[in-house]
């Protein structure tokens, strides 16, 4: 088995151009996963797997070869070479190079007649993206529409604060405007959270198709989605602040709706 021990690799340095450059990840169709956690998800995901690299200090090659097909490229780094290539302080000694999935709105496909989707627009912070990616995860929706998205998916710091959970949604990104073509296409019926022209979100129903659409603290949702929406919702704040995170915004929606849908 192959191994490298030093950082000035030729190899090593091109992972980290794809750990830190967008454009790189999308030139060579690459990313980087680290941690067992992770990397479980995204094998349950059919993610395809270009090249294992794994600290024997931290994990075993019997491990490696337990958790991977054999057929897949194995290589040991050595400890200096893991942690200039690793985002977190503890991972396992486990990193992955992947390849990545194509997002496209066309391969969104419904098993559930009456879907609740999360639609995110324009969220600039890749820990914001991370923490809706868990929030859809936790209520157990059907997709995660991204619109006009501000960063790459494969961004190590959604990864990271997504906990894997971009690997266990339904997601796909486009324009504002071919989103709502998809939802209208797909008869959605879409509730925008803004204070303009709204109403308090828990008047609505939501047992229907149903799409709940957030945007940035700063600016909110653009117009196209304030006047396309079925309905504009707002949750009733009592506090001296007129907003929250996105993330507790849109899972306060989703779980009322999840609610709905228990008991209707």
């Amino acid at each position: 088995m192959k191994k490298i021990t030093s950082i000035q690799n030729a190899y090593i340095k091109k992972l980290l151009k794809l750990q830190e450059k967008s454009r790189e990840r999308k030139k060579q169709g690459l990313f980087l996963i680290e941690g067992k956690r992770e990397i479980s998800l995204a094998i349950e995901a059919n993610y395809e797997f270009d090249t294992i690299l794994f600290d024997s200090d931290l994990i075993s090659e019997q491990e490696i070869l337990t958790l991977f097909d054999s057929t897949i490229n194995c290589i040991k780094i050595s400890r200096e070479v893991y942690q200039k290539l690793a985002y977190r302080d503890s991972t396992e000694g486990l990193i992955a190079v992947v390849k990545s999935k194509d997002f496209s709105l066309k391969n969104i496909q419904f098993s559930n007649k009456h879907p609740l989707i999360l639609v995110a627009e324009s969220i600039e912070k890749p820990g914001n993206i991370g923490a809706l990616l868990r929030t859809a995860d936790a209520a157990n929706i059907d997709a995660v529409l991204i619109a006009n998205p501000k960063s790459d998916l494969y961004n190590p710091n959604i990864i990271r604060s997504s906990v894997g959970c971009i690997f266990t949604n339904q997601i796909a990104v486009g324009t504002s405007k071919e989103i709502i073509d998809f939802l209208n296409q797909n008869n959605m019926n879409i509730y925008a959270t803004t204070l303009q022209n709204s109403n308090p979100y828990f008047q609505e129903n939501y047992t229907k198709p149903t799409a709940i659409v957030v945007g940035t603290e700063a600016t909110g949702l653009t117009t196209i989605f304030r006047e396309k929406a079925t309905q504009n919702i707002n949750i009733p704040m009592q506090g001296k602040i007129d907003s929250m995170n996105v993330s507790v915004a849109a899972a306060i929606v989703l779980f009322e709706a999840k609610r709905q849908r228990l008991f209707k």
